[in-house]
């Protein structure tokens, strides 16, 4: 047995034994690992808990599955090679694809470290997977520094997986093997294995639709930047909204309301819109021929997953502030709304302080910030003030 292994997971132990209040002025353990335990405790995990939960992969063939049916064989081969485990999660921590050494595969199956587990830090404590998804660095958790005593025996490493496109952190790989096997290249490793997945990325994204609605928008057609008229990145947006398609009766509606615009000048933007995106738009219904990856899908996805901070990550500006669609107005009325709801659910005051870094006139944040620090505290005031304002 490696000794300074060892000695590391006893130094672990000493630290773990301190009371809360003086772990931070340890120097021997990354601060993130120290900040981790910390939300782990606050989040009140069950002590007997074992195993991730596990839900149900939904299938919605995303741009992340489909690049892992390119590179599923290189990615096996390394978790065979090394004896690890290996296992790509969404961005909200739930692992949608595994594949396993035979070393390691009953001690994953045993820890729900399959498809369909749930790995989020609130719901299993300290881990790898959901550290690079919250840091958007790559980390490495050994042994004991996990939060659940039934994965002590492992060392995990992570990378986070970055859309090629969007530039936006998207999912997230982990290999995993036991403790006594840990390698200072084990980190390296999976950063290998996030190349390979976003260049895998790169090849599945090319026949599709990009599309940035939050803040700024943008939209990416073969991987390139396109330039598109607002009223047409409307229509584009209505579509992906509604996969089952609509009639031009409809699509007027939705993006015109009660506005006086003929039918013929709905029909033109469409023969325009036909031909930019090289014939890929159906009629009767009409409807987009082509997968489409967008923030607002992926915005929906984490809400629905409960997983607030994603959530927050790909919310960059107001959703198409200019529109008078009433159709995405009240979707975008519908999404602020579920948004700030979320807001008032968050236990963690960095990612309230982050989201208002980038946004201060966001007094759902601003709310729930006062309702979490201590009235003695003399940020709260000051939290307080700005709210009177």
């Amino acid at each position: 047995m490696n000794m300074d292994l060892k000695l590391q997971r006893q130094e672990i132990d000493k630290v773990k034994s301190l009371p809360n209040t003086q772990y931070f002025d340890q120097k021997r353990l990354g601060q993130s690992i120290i900040s981790s335990w910390q939300r782990s405790k606050d989040a009140q995990i069950p002590d007997d808990r074992s195993a991730a939960p596990l839900a149900k992969v939904s299938i919605y063939d995303s741009s992340l599955d489909q690049a892992m049916q390119h590179c599923a064989d290189d990615l096996t081969q390394i978790a065979n090679t090394s004896s690890m485990v290996i296992a790509v999660a969404d961005s909200t921590s739930m692992i949608r694809w595994m594949r396993s050494s035979p070393q390691m595969r009953s001690a994953a199956e045993k820890v729900h470290f399959v498809q369909g587990g749930q790995w989020r830090e609130d719901m299993v404590g300290t881990n790898a997977l959901a550290l690079s998804l919250r840091t958007r660095q790559s980390s490495c958790v050994f042994s004991n520094e996990h939060y659940m005593d039934s994965i002590h025996d492992w060392v995990c490493y992570a990378a986070p997986i970055i859309d090629p496109f969007t530039k936006q952190v998207i999912g997230v790989v982990d290999l995993s093997t036991k403790w006594n096997e840990h390698n200072s290249l084990g980190v390296l490793a999976v950063e290998r294995c996030a190349s390979i997945i976003q260049n895998a990325l790169s090849i599945v994204q090319q026949p599709q639709l990009t599309l940035k609605c939050f803040g700024t928008s943008q939209v990416f057609y073969h991987g390139r930047l396109i330039s598109l008229t607002p009223r047409q990145v409307e229509i584009i947006t209505i579509l992906t909204l509604c996969k089952q398609g609509m009639t031009l009766d409809q699509l007027h509606q939705a993006l015109y309301g009660e506005r006086k615009v003929s039918l013929g000048t709905l029909k033109a933007e469409m023969s325009q819109l036909r031909e930019l995106l090289g014939g890929m738009l159906g009629s009767r219904p009409y409807r987009l021929l082509l997968d489409v990856q967008a923030d607002f899908l992926n915005i929906e996805q984490a809400l629905d997953a409960d997983c607030v901070q994603s959530a927050l990550q790909y919310y960059t500006g107001v959703f198409l502030a200019k529109t008078d669609s009433p159709f995405l107005m009240a979707w975008r009325d519908c999404i602020e709304s579920r948004l700030s709801e979320a807001i008032f659910k968050i236990k963690e005051t960095d990612i309230l302080l982050k989201h208002i870094a980038y946004f201060p006139d966001a007094m759902d944040a601003v709310e729930r910030l006062i309702e979490l620090i201590p009235a003695q505290h003399p940020i709260h005031q000051l939290f307080w003030r700005y709210q009177q304002q």
